[in-house]
């Protein structure tokens, strides 16, 4: 069973280990692991972290060349994706796809010509936030040194800036996915109402099953399948279960969160975004070798062959196709 997954952080690990490569390294994802799990399409997230770089929009450059670095020194292997039909293309060939996203929106500067040029070097999503305001949005917690941060409590009052409000109107002209993982729980809704394409949460799950501000509630849920979008479901304990100790036990976990998602209103909704490479790789599902273990024990909870296809890639695929301009050109 092919698959795709929305999210990981193999490039943050490529860079800040020296003499790790993309074909080997002793990360969760690899491409000898990526082969052995059948994917067919790789979103790599550029991820900047805020309080350790003084320039987020250099850092993001530098990540995005080591990812085409990588990506050229295995070119039998894997390919870019800049449209739709570069996917087909490169599953005749027999190559594993790779979409470039950015997860932290501060990667611009709020600047429409940065996102262009962005756009021109191949990323197609961006998360909007990760856990610090950045003049773009609010996340729904914020990392305060020296403070515990509260998980449970939503931001429910701040969202979209007017500048994060321009960004997601022209990341809907370019054709760039609109990523509200991280994003507070305003500003999921501000870009579910200003989005006119299916937007997606590329690693969050259920907060009902798993009480996390990550994790996306009951009707935020309803919305994102009303918009055509897709949630993916993260591997990581602390978003699984309330006990991370349970939630190690991460395939019988996810399949919980995505009973529940299909109970409320159906498989459409939910994708893959295991966070691989930005979690404990101490989990059940340690890596993406792994992979088909999760669709077997899917069909075992009962789990029609085409809920796990979609689930499995059908569901962002049709995200993908509903968001990348196939033939656009940027004058």
């Amino acid at each position: 069973m092919n698959y795709i997954d929305l999210h990981c952080d193999t490039i943050m690990q490529l860079m800040q280990q020296e003499n790790l490569a993309l074909k080997n390294a002793p990360t969760q994802v690899n491409l000898e692991k990526l082969i052995l799990g059948e994917s067919l399409l790789q979103c790599f997230a550029m991820f900047v972290n805020l309080k350790q770089v003084e320039n987020p929009f250099e850092y993001g450059m530098e990540m995005i060349d080591c990812y085409y670095k990588e990506l050229e020194k295995n070119q039998d292997l894997i390919a870019p994706v800049f449209k739709y039909s570069d996917i087909e293309k490169n599953q005749k060939e027999n190559k594993i796809s790779a979409l470039l996203t950015i997860e932290e929106g501060a990667v611009t500067k709020g600047n429409l010509s940065h996102l262009r040029n962005l756009y021109r070097l191949g990323v197609r999503m961006i998360c909007l936030n990760w856990n610090y305001e950045n003049g773009i949005g609010h996340p729904n917690f914020i990392l305060t040194e020296g403070k515990k941060p509260d998980f449970q409590t939503p931001n429910t009052k701040n969202g979209l800036t007017e500048s994060g409000l321009n960004l997601i109107k022209e990341m809907n002209r370019l054709g760039m996915i609109i990523d509200v993982s991280h994003l507070s729980d305003k500003g999921f809704y501000d870009c579910i109402a200003n989005s006119n394409k299916p937007i997606v949460a590329s690693h969050s799950n259920a907060r009902a099953i798993c009480n996390h501000v990550r994790n996306l509630t009951d009707d935020m849920i309803f919305q994102l399948h009303k918009n055509g979008g897709v949630m993916g479901i993260n591997f990581c304990a602390a978003f699984l279960n309330d006990d991370e100790e349970i939630g190690k036990q991460t395939i019988k976990c996810a399949i919980e969160h995505m009973q529940y998602i299909k109970n409320l209103v159906g498989v459409d909704v939910i994708s893959i975004g295991s966070d691989f490479d930005g979690i404990n790789p101490d989990i059940e599902l340690k890596d993406a070798a792994g992979m088909q273990k999760l669709f077997e024990e899917m069909r075992e909870a009962n789990f029609t062959e085409e809920e796990i296809k979609k689930i499995a890639f059908k569901n962002f695929l049709r995200v993908l196709k509903a968001n990348l301009n196939e033939s656009f050109i940027l004058s």
